[in-house]
């Protein structure tokens, strides 16, 4: 029973390897001589992220090299010797930062609305300011392929957007690259193999213990599918690398004002084409 529980484990580390690999690979997340703040929250996908980008240091064609950031945002009650404990241990360059952003967002959030976009924002502020002050050249973050599908539907549904978290995106001051190397990994195998390696993970009183959000709702529907229709999730990540802009609607990703039938010559040429 031993043994296949240590095949078992050791699969779902390979099967995650091979999933950040290849979304580092496609979209040339790190490249030579990167130093890569990973943004470690303390929960099971930071975790992850890093042990993961550790293995691949150690295998990666290229040089790079890792420095742990945590933001202790003094929410009550947060256990602030876990993280540094857990490092220490790992021999892994880190820093915790200690900013009150909690208060900051008890005081200007009405009680009983949703805190994440708030304390989104000033964690993003913090966390950019200091990876410029390091020298960070890209900062991974630790979202999923459900964190993706989440958002995706949470523009079309409240924002009429067709957009989500991008696995590579340049801030919007221009000066940070951020990467997400989970991106392609769904969260039931990140679930399992934090379990497997036993992380020692800190709740969140903010975000996650708020009931009612949006993103829950959708959480939700997700899940359901995914019972229903075991794949789907998979098939809707795929979608989002097989965009074609001239089955949609956009006008400013494709020319609909320009189109005009094509000449004979023109459509002799595309006879044995298939239809589309």
């Amino acid at each position: 029973m031993q043994t296949e529980t240590l095949a078992s484990h050791l699969g779902i580390e390979k099967r995650l390897r091979h999933l950040v690999g290849e979304a580092i690979k496609d979209y040339a997340m790190i490249t030579e001589g990167d130093r890569v703040m990973v943004c470690l929250s303390g929960g099971k996908d930071s975790y992850s992220l890093l042990d993961i980008l550790r293995t691949l240091q150690k295998k990666a064609p290229v040089q790079f090299s890792l420095v742990a950031v945590n933001l202790d945002q003094k929410q009550p009650d947060y256990p602030a010797d876990i993280l540094p404990r857990y490092l220490e241990q790992l021999g892994i360059e880190y820093h915790i930062l200690e900013r009150d952003t909690y208060s900051v967002v008890k005081e200007n959030i009405p009680a009983g609305k949703t805190m994440c976009s708030l304390c989104s924002r000033l964690r993003r502020g913090i966390l950019y300011g200091f990876a410029e002050k390091i020298g960070a050249t890209k900062i991974a973050l630790g979202h999923h392929c459900e964190d993706l599908l989440e958002t995706l539907f949470l523009n079309m549904f409240y924002a009429g957007k067709l957009k989500t978290m991008p696995p590579k995106l340049r801030s919007d001051d221009g000066k940070h690259i951020l990467i997400r190397p989970l991106a392609y990994c769904p969260e039931p195998l990140i679930a399992q193999f934090a379990e497997s390696r036993q992380f020692p993970i800190i709740p969140c009183n903010l975000c996650g213990s708020q009931e009612n959000l949006q993103r829950k709702v959708i959480k939700k529907m997700l899940q359901q599918w995914e019972s229903a229709t075991p794949g789907r999730l998979d098939q809707i990540l795929r979608s989002l690398k097989n965009v074609v802009p001239s089955h949609l609607a956009d006008t400013q990703l494709f020319g609909f004002a320009d189109l005009v039938p094509m000449s004979e010559s023109e459509s002799s040429l595309c006879s044995d084409s298939p239809l589309r």
